[in-house]
């Protein structure tokens, strides 16, 4: 329980390009598990934690990397902890990417932490990914610091990028510390608690002084320390006491609040600094270590009984049954990487476990801790740990369990979104084909938001993801990984079809053929599914058994719903999927011969095909929020050709400082093929963007006509007249 009391699991998330693989990197040096620092960007040997050849040429994340450390406090600091002996306090670590085109590398990471540090930009403040990330952590419910960095930076404000957080993702967030010094005069930060300076000294600004405040920063540094004693002070009825009696807190006890505050998800501390001039980072480690939660203290794991569909608390116990989660897995020349977060029990090297999605039996061979890339043997691992099992064959997101009783439960899975653009890709012979086949089958097992499917009517081999980014990286790791250059064609949108009003149906299914015949009568309305009537936030398609007297015997009711449900994959309007339905069985007849599942199943499809008709069927396009960071004098350029492309402008946002301009939009995803050269020859090379999936929205009528045209080919036979 000690060592359980001293772990960290915490991830490092932000908008692309804050630095949160800068600040990675300085954390590794801090903490002794490197002993020189590279930059991510700068032509060395790059970063540690961005270990992909892709990675290090673009200069950015594209997957997930762990890593584990050991911190023991700022040095002459004095750290004491209140969760025992807090002295090397292990961390492990995830950075994730910033792009959105790998969201799901954020997720996977994200459901299996503690706790996390949010990155912003101390130029730009909470931007467009920012605001995903923050999404992410409050759907699972991850409790979170803040660090405003490259305080350094020309038009940099920590202030300004503090409030930002409470204006645009409605934290309750506070300062703890204050700058000393702006922009390429910041030298260092007052700690708003203990009431000193922090200045940074050494070549890589290892060496933490401690000093007095400088004398022109004594109000301000009191004004800021009296509105964060009062934030901090909600979270605590003795610190509350002592305020109003205008007695002098004790540190540990404004410590105590801050905790409460933090792990109760209601209160966001604010840290400062800059990762790049190497500043900042050891009080962010200290905080790290004082407020985010253990495995202990952290919101208690929950599996599914899969039996009864009830929930079960896990309990952070290393004598414990083991259940451990597979989150993340990667294929490697010596079998499958299976990154592993353990909740309870321990994992011995040579174990039986169960995976309790297949059933199947399995030997672990062999354990690994892992950094970055490098991996250290292990021989056992207990509840808290991320590790890596070596060979073990199973899917992300698969529960496994040590006690064969237990292999009904699996852990609660993670959100995947849906892809929303794909590509067709060809290989050039037999011998690429096998190649490309290999790689696409490793893509796929590793990512949830990748999908590989072949064309029905055409017989292309097509692939879907979050973006052009996505689908790039992966054209190109086909290429320098499997050695197979492959002709792929134009991006495709991945419309969607709905339905606008109710409809009823009242379908017979009666055939007779000689011997047993068919017959199914299903009866009936659909309509559009709300948002109030989901039952989860990715729902698209919800049935509701209203059958009663037994006019349809229940042992047929789940074959109504398969038949209604085989319709959704392919809608009439052009074979796109169907979303946002709601099906009403209400009534219908059987025969006590004639009646079987398949005929059931086949009148359900016939009778939803029939009503879809009358339900005001439309086509929808996805609609993708963009960012777009420009300078001033290109805003009217950008504001005009986001307009050309059917963009619908959301706001702008100045900062005066940098002289640069924020812009929103939302733009239909068909009109932004091809953006990134438009926008960069219209600003010089100086403007970039930001691109996520927002909602799916009806097609204009031209443009339904033009989709229905080009899919015409495509539409199976049966969804014709």
């Amino acid at each position: 329980m000690k060592l359980l009391a001293k772990t960290r699991n915490i991830g490092i998330s932000a908008h692309i390009d804050s630095g949160k693989t800068t600040l990675t990197e300085r954390i590794l040096f801090y903490t002794d598990k490197i002993h020189k620092i590279e930059e991510v960007k700068g032509g060395g040997a790059g970063a540690k934690m961005d270990f992909m050849e892709l990675e290090r040429e673009k200069g950015i994340t594209i997957t997930s990397a762990a890593t584990t450390v050991s911190w023991s406090g700022s040095t002459g600091n004095g750290i004491t902890f209140s969760e025992g002996d807090q002295k090397d306090v292990r961390i492990n670590i995830i950075d994730t990417p910033g792009h959105v085109d790998f969201t799901v590398e954020v997720e996977r990471s994200l459901r299996v932490l503690d706790g996390a540090v949010l990155v912003l930009c101390g130029v730009a403040g909470v931007q467009s990914q920012s605001i995903t990330v923050d999404r992410q952590m409050k759907r699972y419910h991850v409790p979170r610091l803040a660090f405003v960095n490259k305080l350094d930076r020309m038009g940099a404000n920590a202030y300004r990028a503090a409030a930002s957080l409470k204006d645009k993702l409605g934290h309750n967030s506070v300062l703890m510390q204050i700058p000393i010094g702006a922009e390429e005069d910041f030298s260092g930060l007052i700690d708003l608690i203990s009431m000193q300076a922090i200045y940074f000294e050494g070549d890589n600004g290892e060496n933490v002084k401690y000093a007095a405040i400088p004398a022109k920063m004594k109000d301000a540094a009191t004004e800021y320390r009296d509105v964060m004693m009062d934030v901090v002070s909600e979270f605590d009825d003795e610190m509350t006491e002592l305020l109003l009696d205008g007695q002098d807190v004790p540190e540990e006890i404004i410590h105590r609040a801050i905790r409460a505050g933090v792990r109760s998800l209601k209160l966001t501390p604010v840290y400062i600094g800059s990762a790049f001039k190497n500043k900042g980072i050891q009080p962010l480690l200290d905080a790290v270590s004082r407020y985010l939660p253990s495995p202990l203290t952290a919101i208690s794991p929950k599996a599914i009984d899969n039996k009864t569909g009830t929930t079960i608390e896990l309990v952070p116990d290393n004598s414990k049954p083991l259940v451990c989660m597979a989150f993340k897995i990667t294929d490697e020349q010596f079998g499958q990487l299976t990154y592993t977060r353990i909740y309870q029990g321990t994992l011995n090297k040579g174990d039986n476990l169960y995976n309790t999605r297949t059933g199947k039996r399995i030997r672990v061979g062999r354990l690994v801790r892992m950094h970055a890339n490098d991996r250290e043997n292990i021989e056992s691992a207990g509840c808290g740990d991320i590790i890596a099992m070596i060979g073990i064959d199973c899917a992300s997101g698969d529960t496994f369990v040590g006690d064969e009783n237990l292999s009904h439960i699996s852990c609660e899975g993670m959100f995947v979104p849906i892809p929303v653009i794909e590509l067709s890709v060809k290989a050039k012979d037999k011998d690429a084909l096998a190649k490309m086949s290999k790689g696409l089958a490793r893509f796929l097992k590793e990512d949830p938001t990748f999908h590989v499917y072949t064309d029905e009517e055409s017989g292309e081999t097509r692939i879907a993801g979050m973006g052009e980014l996505h689908l790039e990286i992966y054209i190109e790791r086909l290429r320098r990984e499997y050695k197979v250059d492959v002709d792929v064609g134009q991006p495709q949108v991945n419309y969607r079809e709905t339905i606008t009003k109710e409809a009823k149906f009242d379908y017979l299914h009666k055939k007779q053929t000689g011997g047993s015949g068919q017959f199914a009568h299903v009866i009936g309305r659909m309509r559009p599914l709300t948002d109030e009537n989901k039952e989860k936030p990715d729902q698209v398609f919800r049935f509701h058994n209203k059958i009663k007297g037994g006019a349809i015997p229940n042992e047929f009711i789940g074959s109504c719903q398969k038949g209604f449900e085989d319709i959704m994959g392919k809608g009439p309007q052009a074979a796109f999927p169907l979303i946002d339905v709601e099906v009403f069985l209400e009534d219908g007849r059987y025969h006590d011969v004639d009646s079987s599942d398949m005929a059931f199943r086949i009148a359900s499809r016939m009778a939803l095909r029939h009503a879809i008709k009358d339900a005001g069927p439309k086509i929808l396009e996805p609609i993708m929020k963009v960012e777009v960071e420009t300078p001033d004098e290109y805003q009217g350029f950008v504001i005009g050709d986001l307009s050309s492309r059917r963009g619908m402008i959301q706001g702008t946002e100045s900062n005066e400082d940098g002289g640069t301009v924020i812009i929103t939009a939302l733009v239909p995803l068909s009109s932004m093929f091809g953006y990134s050269t438009d926008l960069r020859s219209g600003t010089a090379g100086k403007a970039t963007f930001t691109m996520e999936f927002n909602k799916y929205a009806p097609c204009t009528s031209e443009l339904e006509e033009k989709v229905k045209k080009d899919r015409a080919q495509k539409v199976a036979d049966g969804f014709r007249d």
